[in-house]
């Protein structure tokens, strides 16, 4: 069995993870009644359809920790804490933002004022930058993951699917509670806006694509690959359905600025080859993919 292990790093980024989302959240999107999307949506408008003394910063620890608790057993105990300490830091930054600093986010953001463009976009952005470094670092800000990932499956449905519709309910609810639809039509520019950001933080800006060529020259083209870019190449044993001929099947995984090289590669190499290009979400065993 192995042992999970904490790391410090992970709990310094974590930390500046949490702030971070405190700042997007009530700098851009809870002063001027527009929602972040999953239980951090939720959580501002209980806020705001409760009494004062239930702030934000109380909803987003009274429904984010049952949830990661109730995941512990799925997710494990690293993943756990980690998200647990993410809220907790986000929650506490939240709530030093709206009652304790000299700052006022009452009625209006501090930096973009009333422009609920302004708002929504980098409202989404920040907070997306927030979310992403957790995902990064080891845990998660939002609780609705974890009920995506335990309700998603019984449900029939995809983890995407899930957050979707959960946050497409919330947006629906948000626009008959306040009888207009005008901010909860603002808030999916602010998820769409975090959706991307997270994507980007989470992964990275130098995503890895894998090359799976089909060919007859496996060979000139390995060599060629080989010497441009010195990575680990696999080969595999293919056969053609139609043509009843055996072929190679190579397998290779470079950055996306690489790309466009092995195409040309492929090409001069061996016109007819077949390939297929896709995104990979995440490269482990990097001693083969930097030809170590």
């Amino acid at each position: 069995m192995s042992r999970e292990r904490f790391d410090i790093k992970n709990f310094i980024a974590l930390t500046i993870a949490g702030i971070i989302n405190a700042f997007g959240v009530t700098f851009f999107l809870y002063p001027v009644n527009l929602y972040d999307s999953g239980i951090s949506g939720t959580s501002m408008l209980l806020a705001q359809v409760t009494p004062e003394h239930l702030t934000l910063s109380m909803f987003l620890v009274l429904i984010n920790f049952p949830l990661f608790l109730y995941g512990y057993k799925k997710m494990g105990i690293t993943f756990t804490v980690y998200s647990v300490y993410a809220v907790f830091v986000y929650s506490m930054a939240a709530w030093l933002i709206t009652d304790v600093l000299p700052v006022d986010v009452s009625i209006a953001s501090p930096l973009a004022e009333q422009d609920l463009l302004l708002c929504a976009i980098f409202g989404g952005l920040i907070s997306g930058i927030g979310s992403g470094l957790t995902i990064r670092f080891g845990g998660a800000i939002d609780g609705v993951e974890i009920l995506a990932i335990l309700f998603a499956k019984r449900l029939n449905v995809t983890v995407g699917m899930f957050v979707m519709g959960y946050n497409i309910v919330l947006y629906v609810m948000a626009g008959l509670i306040q009888s207009s639809w005008i901010l909860p039509l603002y808030s999916i520019i602010t998820y769409a806006a975090a959706l991307k950001t997270v994507d980007f933080i989470a992964e990275g800006l130098d995503k890895a694509k894998s090359a799976m060529i089909i060919t007859n020259h496996p060979q000139n083209i390995c060599q060629a690959l080989s010497s441009e870019f010195g990575n680990g190449i696999t080969l595999m044993d293919a056969k053609g359905f139609y043509s009843d001929k055996d072929k190679t099947l190579i397998y290779f995984v470079v950055n996306r600025f690489q790309i466009n090289k092995v195409r040309q590669i492929v090409a001069e190499e061996d016109p007819h080859a077949y390939v297929t290009i896709t995104e990979v979400s995440d490269v482990l065993g990097h001693d083969a993919y930097d030809g170590k």
